[in-house]
């Protein structure tokens, strides 16, 4: 019996995975916006399926990560 080896790599990816999760986040959000703000310049033709689209892809982001954090 001996004690587990401790490695520090894996105390410094524990500390920066909240700041990737964070980046990433933003970056969703920035191409959510941008790409909602192109949508509403086309005109309401094109809104209805783009924005089922959208909040289709939402979701299915949500339940993965959900899913990754689970297991």
């Amino acid at each position: 019996m001996g004690y587990p080896a401790v490695t520090a790599s894996d105390a410094l990816l524990d500390l920066l995975l909240p700041l990737w999760q964070l980046v990433i986040g933003v970056l969703v959000l920035v191409t959510l916006v941008l790409s909602v703000h192109r949508l509403v310049m086309r005109g309401p033709s094109r809104m209805g399926g783009a924005m089922l689209m959208v909040g289709a892809a939402v979701i299915g982001i949500a339940v993965i990560s959900y899913l990754v954090q689970t297991y």
